[in-house]
């Protein structure tokens, strides 16, 4: 795997659980809305369950998998910090962090370092080559 490649897995499991978030919203907005049929009788024994059961059941399946990502998150970034802060230049150090644990845009870590994004991309090619010699060393 590629320096950018591993260092960029945070950022797309932190927009996976985002996305996550924003379905369980949407399914909380949908079960309140769902209304019970109290006139359902249990026929030849089978169990029929309500929508609202059928909702809430997926909500609870969805949280238990937003829970797993963030515990994913949370150790894959432990583990990409470590790897950073074996680079030798503190600044390399500095814009890996904002970018990929921190997950600022290239613009808000070049104003935050006070270079221009031309500069912040020399800095993190050098960066990646570093990453990259670390992880082939791992």
């Amino acid at each position: 795997m590629k320096a950018k490649e591993y260092l960029s897995q945070a950022i797309w499991l932190d927009k996976k659980i985002n996305n996550k978030l924003e379905e369980k919203q949407r399914l909380e907005s949908l079960a309140q809305k769902v209304t019970v049929d109290i006139t359902q009788e249990k026929v030849c024994g089978k169990k029929i369950t309500s929508p609202m059961e059928n909702a809430i059941v997926k909500l609870i399946d969805l949280s238990h998998e937003i829970n797993d990502d963030i515990d994913k998150l949370v150790d894959l970034k432990r583990e990409i910090l470590e790897t950073i802060n074996k680079v030798n230049d503190i600044t390399c150090q500095v814009l890996l962090e904002m970018r990929y644990i921190c997950g600022k845009s290239w613009e808000d870590v070049a104003s935050a370092m006070g270079y221009d994004r031309s500069t912040i991309f020399r800095i993190h090619g050098k960066a990646l080559k570093e990453v990259q010699k670390i992880k082939s060393c791992d």
